[in-house]
């Protein structure tokens, strides 16, 4: 279905405004991918969707709606408490995939899926639809204003805003992408529903509601307001936007540190988009202080964010490049929506270099290519590795985000104005102009080739303007030929080439596209560099050793690479100035985009390693971030590292299993419960704290736990915990305020009782009226600390 962007101001209800874009996206069905790692990439999606069981994905909303299911649910995340959560995605995928390629069979299964959500719709009574385990009831206690919230968890359900989020987008996308009038339908109930559900809710009470991760409500409320019209739409969408988050943006304060990545962005989407329906660029304002903070300061060259999935220090990216978990694809995905809604209004430079960074050196390489696996974690510490999912075992949210990434790859390639066509990314693709009646035919290798080719096939002898990026990683010019001949052409105000004629069948525009070798810092100028050819990252292949769990299994942290970290002093160091950096890596020949890179140390790498498009590299432990030192540094950059990291690898070796405190993940695999209890950031580090009490379910499956290991902050007077292990009394730890910011720790023996089980629960507890210190950190332990 052609999408429909408003190009002029139109009043919805009383007095709210559609503001005008000034260029309009092509619809999925007008772009097709010709041969290339894109469409390669698209077709390994729709195998994998066709893979997916749909009636397993429907079982939770079957049983909640009171239906019998007809089959048993998945595994993973879809049985654990965010059941039904990859359902909406799915809708969402399907829809896209369907219009991307017109393949039957996707086409079949979503029918079939929305057939299925409008039986379980038909039967709640309500226009309420959704797979949260006892939802029904859930909801009814909010509906009465019993609302107990907390960063992910709302009514003791996990997150459960954030998962009918998903419901809401998949029927929206169900309607845009495929033309379902009934998924419209349903789609509209379900926004009633939540109107009805909130009525008598004041706005304080949505606020303290909003404090649960609630994906980008806000967002698709205001969808339905532009899909229907009815100001009560935007309405709901407004009070649905988290004030927490968007007020220090509006002032243009980066608060961000510390805060869970991918529960903000989604919120500034729906920003952004009650801005381009309201005419409030004060939010709009805010929602590109956002982008420019997250984008500039935070991101590392792949176009990701984030550590442990968390926001740290814009001048500290040291959790960055040590951690086993680096940026999650969700995040990517979800920065990619947000640049594209910029790019529309208003045709920014730096949106569609972003996007194009991102595209292929985060989310092309964030899919297996053979398999189609997803990637949740991409690390950026040297020699560490990613893991793949697999269609019956993994239901992790960047499975969900990313059988959408791969099914949409034409959204951006082109847009238009009604007198010209833009030319964004140099992928292979056919374009259809429907409007004009104009074929466009993009004909590349890139990034292969350095060039791409153009074929304009119009009707009849038609007159637009062909507008062709230049991207920011051209230094000098680009040279356009047209039909053979030669020109040399200045850029717009927008940085497009511009070539407005009356084009006939057959006129063919090749454009030069020269690439350079360049090196990027990480933003917090630590001495770690990454090599980038054009807009392609490089990256190095370190080992295919000991690389456990490369393939999901359906655990509640098979998303995570566990394997062993290779300590820092054994990873490759480039010795020499940075500025000379450049100078290290030679291209291969005959080998396209291959660099040899030499100049390293220690004296086992001396004769170099090979630097290939990062989009390539898989199954293999890597190296993407180097580190530089002088020759004079060398010695002491070496010592410091060994010195950092060998409390910290002990302290990996013998952990059995560890959980962050107060982040959201670590928590929620742990099926973390509490009373009366709170998270927060300071000191560069989450932590939980209580007057009642928290608990987790740790994993000791070897049975060799022996030690408890607690860590918290001794920074507040008057503090104590009780720590149970299995029901049984442990410990009594009081916390005096006297040991700084440092971090203190507690190892507790397991008690012989406990230490057969391959489950745990560990419970921490405030003691004597007091509420326990900040804790930052639990673990079990099969050791003491000292080697």
């Amino acid at each position: 279905m052609q999408r429909l962007f408003i190009l002029l101001l139109i009043v919805i209800g009383t007095g709210h405004l559609l503001l005008a874009q000034s260029i309009q996206y092509f619809s999925l069905d007008n772009v097709e991918l010709l041969p290339s790692p894109f469409q390669h990439a698209q077709e390994l999606d729709k195998q994998y969707l066709l893979e997916m069981e749909a009636d397993r994905l429907l079982a939770p909303y079957l049983r909640e709606a009171g239906l019998e299911p007809k089959a048993e649910s998945y595994s993973n995340w879809e049985n654990t408490g965010l059941d039904g959560h990859i359902g909406g995605h799915y809708v969402s995928a399907l829809a896209m995939m369907y219009a991307s390629t017109g393949d039957e069979a996707i086409k079949d299964r979503l029918d079939y899926m929305l057939s299925e959500w409008k039986r379980c719709q038909d039967a709640s009574g309500n226009g309420y639809l959704g797979g949260i385990p006892g939802g029904q009831a859930m909801w009814a206690e909010i509906k009465a204003g019993n609302i107990r919230a907390g960063a992910f968890s709302l009514n003791d359900k996990w997150v459960p805003l954030y998962n009918i989020h998903k419901v809401y987008a998949g029927l929206r996308d169900a309607y845009w992408h495929a033309g379902s009038e009934a998924a419209r339908e349903m789609l509209i109930s379900l926004t009633d529903w939540a109107i009805d559900l909130t009525a008598d809710l004041s706005d304080e009470q949505i606020q303290n509601m909003l404090r649960s991760e609630h994906g980008g409500l806000n967002e698709v409320f205001a969808d339905v307001a532009e899909i229907t019209g009815e100001e009560k739409y935007l309405v709901l969408a407004r009070r649905f936007s988290h004030q927490v988050i968007l007020d220090p943006l509006l002032a243009g304060e980066d608060d961000l540190t510390g805060k869970h990545a991918n529960t903000q962005i989604p919120k500034v989407i729906g920003y952004k988009r009650i801005a381009d329906l309201s005419g409030e660029e004060d939010w709009s304002d805010a929602a590109e202080f956002f982008w420019e903070t997250v984008v500039e300061d935070r991101s590392v060259v792949i176009g990701g964010n984030s550590a442990y999935e968390h926001f740290h220090p814009e001048t500290d990216f040291t959790r960055m490049i040590h951690a086993e978990q680096g940026p999650e694809t969700c995040n990517t995905y979800n920065m990619m929506r947000l640049t594209r809604m910029f790019f529309q209004s208003s045709q920014e430079p730096k949106f569609i270099d972003y996007y194009e960074q991102a595209l292929y050196n985060h989310i092309l390489s964030s899919q297996h290519p053979e398999t189609g696996g997803l990637v949740y974690f991409t690390q950026m510490r040297p020699g560490h590795y990613r893991v793949y999912s697999q269609p019956h075992t993994s239901f992790w949210c960047c499975v969900g985000s990313g059988i959408e990434n791969h099914a949409k790859y034409g959204e951006m390639i082109y847009a238009h104005e009604e007198e010209a066509v833009f030319v964004n990314l140099f992928l292979p693709s056919k374009l259809n102009w429907e409007e004009k009646g104009v074929e466009i035919v993009q004909e590349t290798s890139f990034p292969q080739e350095s060039q791409t080719t153009l074929t304009i096939n119009p009707a009849k002898r038609t007159r637009f303007a062909l507008k062709i990026r230049k991207p920011q990683w051209i230094s000098g010019t680009m040279e356009v030929s047209i039909n053979g001949s030669v020109y040399s052409l200045p850029l717009d105000g927008e940085g497009y080439l511009n070539i407005e004629r009356k084009w006939k069948k057959g006129d063919q525009v090749i454009v030069q596209l020269p690439m350079e070798l360049s090196t990027v810092q990480l933003p917090d100028g630590s001495p770690y560099y990454a090599y980038i050819y054009g807009p392609i990252v490089l990256a190095a292949k370190y080992s295919t050793e000991n690389m456990p769990g490369l393939f999901a299994d359906d655990s509640r942290g098979g998303h995570i690479a566990h394997g062993q970290i290779i300590p820092m002093r054994d990873m490759p160091i480039i010795v020499g100035d940075s500025n000379e950096l450049l100078e290290k890596a030679t291209p291969i020949p005959g080998k396209p985009l291959t660099f040899h890179l030499e100049g390293l140390q220690p004296e086992e790498y001396a004769e170099g390693m090979e630097l290939i498009p990062f989009y390539q590299l898989h199954e293999a432990r890597y190296i993407l971030y180097w580190q530089q030192a002088t020759e004079a540094e060398l010695v002491q950059r070496q010592a410091e590292i060994e010195e950092q990291e060998r409390a910290r690898l002990r302290l990996e070796t013998i952990s059995v299993d560890k959980i962050a405190s107060g982040e959201q993940q670590p928590e929620s695999d742990h099926f973390v419960e509490s009373q009366d209890s709170w998270t927060g950031f300071s000191l560069e580090s989450q932590w939980r704290e209580a007057s009642g009490w928290f608990s987790y379910q740790m994993r000791n499956p070897a049975q060799d736990a022996e030690y408890l290991y607690v860590r918290y902050y001794n920074l507040d007077l008057a503090r104590a915990f009780e720590v149970f292990v299995d029901g049984e009394s442990v410990a009594v730890i009081q916390a005096d305020g006297d040991s700084g910011d440092e971090g203190q720790i507690a190892m507790i023996p397991i008690p012989a009782s406990a230490q057969n089980n391959e489950t745990l629960t560990v419970k921490i507890a405030a003691k004597e009226w007091k509420w326990t210190p900040k804790i930052t950190e639990v673990r079990l332990l099969s050791g003491t600390l000292e080697e």
